[in-house]
């Protein structure tokens, strides 16, 4: 994972606002769930390739929103039922991160 100096260069407080032991499981989530179209390296699969460099020029707020909300007409689903605001945010970021 890259450096804590990245973060703060991207400006995003989610990280501080997740407790250790939820980030571990929305890492879990990230593999697992997330894995399971995207590929369990993130390079793709049924869903678009997942690594920081396809997403190297999408805005964490714009991934948040569609971890949250789905895509219509794809076979991405929303995840607002399961996760809050924060946690897209931190799913996000750790996308672009790693």
């Amino acid at each position: 994972m890259r450096s804590l100096a990245a973060l703060l260069l991207l400006g995003v407080p989610a990280f501080a606002e997740i407790p250790p032991e939820r980030a571990a499981e929305l890492q879990h989530i990230v593999q697992q769930d997330c894995g399971s179209c995207h590929g369990l390296t993130r390079k793709g699969g049924l869903g678009r390739p997942l690594t920081p460099e396809a997403l190297a020029e999408a805005e964490v707020e714009g991934l948040a929103a569609i971890i949250l909300d789905g895509v219509p007409g794809t076979a991405m689903p929303p995840w607002r039922p399961l996760l809050t605001e924060a946690e897209a945010l931190w799913i996000a970021t750790h996308l672009k991160l790693e």
